[in-house]
């Protein structure tokens, strides 16, 4: 059925989206020689993406509400794919910071049309399943970024990378200009007017504002571990920048793939049966995570330390599969958009001071101890949310 070819098509999308920011963290080390950085200046530079990206995410919520979310999501694959090219020719830091600036300024307007294409695409059966099914595509970007930029940076130079991913990238952005469908809307979007009364409707839903506060800590985690874990395993465990890029990304990556894939189907299960499903099983992930990201940053030895990257990527996962639909659990159809530009905002600009924090945070105590500090952000988010969904998800679903 054409609504799952949907799901194929954003998942190639998604895929570039992660690829293309996550490939610079991996030329890191060739940056600060060629460039003569300091730790702070690289993390901002990974932070300047997130900051543009969560300013431009409440008007690419909007946007994603009230205009062809097809014609959002292709100019959108394609202008983020030139500016990918653009960062290849950079020879100053001021032109690395810029990039990635304009960089989430493109990537910000991907997941509110695109999540609310699928949600349109897929009703509360098989909402869960469709976007765990898209959220793996996320991994899958990242591995491929962070390992590609790695091994070709060390055998051509850290330009390639992005001239191979941001050509790629434009040319599905033709491709689906052809392929991709506009859906039918659940409910037609009201007048101009409502866009804002919507917002502030969502921002005194106690549990929308629940959702959002999980999000900050959750993408202030995951912010440290995509930003500083391929220097991290460059510097502590002598790593080559192919090997740290791969390390960094495939083992937490692909026992993420199964943690989405298993938290979708649990969550459409447990949301037949109660209100919160799906937000039971995020709160699982979250608190079960906090044991496996403390180990990651403490051992010292590689095979313990992938396993705990395994761990926490499996059980990340569980909480990634329903970021979205969570969300769509408690906004109104038409807001859909809205909710998650809103959410991806607030989330983002507190993942933003990730790798600045832990930069700062690394010269006092450490890479290791920052990281496993860090673990702590994810046990408060998921009482938090276990509380939330007590207190305001009570009783079987409608």
């Amino acid at each position: 059925m054409y609504k799952w070819a949907v799901v194929a098509l954003l998942w190639l999308v998604c895929f570039f989206n992660y690829a293309d920011r996550q490939a610079i963290y991996s030329v890191f080390p060739l940056l600060k020689t060629e460039m003569g950085l300091t730790d702070v200046q690289l993390g901002v530079v990974g932070a300047s993406f997130m900051w543009v990206y969560a300013a431009a995410a409440p008007l690419a919520g909007i946007a994603g509400d009230r205009f062809a979310r097809k014609t959002i999501v292709v100019s959108g694959l394609i202008f983020w794919s030139l500016v990918t090219v653009a960062t290849a020719v950079s020879t100053q830091y001021s032109h690395l910071v810029v990039c990635r600036a304009l960089e989430g300024l493109g990537e910000a307007f991907y997941f509110p049309a695109s999540m609310s294409m699928l949600s349109d695409y897929h009703g509360a059966a098989t909402r869960s399943r469709a976007m765990s099914i898209h959220q793996s595509s996320v991994y899958a970007g990242t591995i491929a970024g962070g390992t590609a930029a790695g091994m070709m940076g060390q055998a051509f130079g850290w330009r390639s990378s992005f001239y191979l991913f941001g050509i790629l990238g434009a040319a599905l952005g033709l491709v689906l200009i052809v392929c991709l469908r506009e859906p039918p809307r659940d409910e037609p979007p009201g007048p101009a007017s409502a866009a804002l009364a919507g917002v502030g409707a969502m921002l005194r839903t106690p549990m929308v504002l629940i959702l959002m506060a999980v999000f900050v800590g959750a993408n202030f985690v995951a912010a440290i571990v995509l930003t500083w874990m391929p220097s991290f395993l460059y510097r502590k465990f002598g790593m080559s920048l192919g090997a740290a890029g791969f390390s960094s990304t495939a083992y937490l990556q692909i026992a993420s793939v199964l943690g989405v894939i298993t938290g979708g189907v649990l969550a459409d299960r447990f949301a037949r049966r109660h209100r919160g499903g799906r937000m039971i099983t995020q709160a699982i992930g979250l608190l079960a995570g906090v044991p496996f990201i403390f180990v990651t940053g403490w051992t010292l030895s590689v095979p313990v330390l992938i396993l705990a990257m395994a761990g926490f990527g499996y059980f990340k996962g569980l909480y990634d599969a329903n970021i979205w639909a969570s969300l769509h659990d408690v906004v109104p159809a038409d807001r859909r958009a809205t909710g998650v530009g809103l959410m991806n905002a607030v989330g983002w600009i507190g993942g933003g001071f990730a790798p600045v924090a832990i930069a700062l945070a690394a010269q006092r105590y450490g890479m290791s101890a920052s990281i496993s500090a860090s673990s702590v952000i994810y046990l408060v988010v998921g009482l938090l949310l276990l509380w939330g969904t007590a207190k305001y998800m009570r009783g079987a679903h409608a």
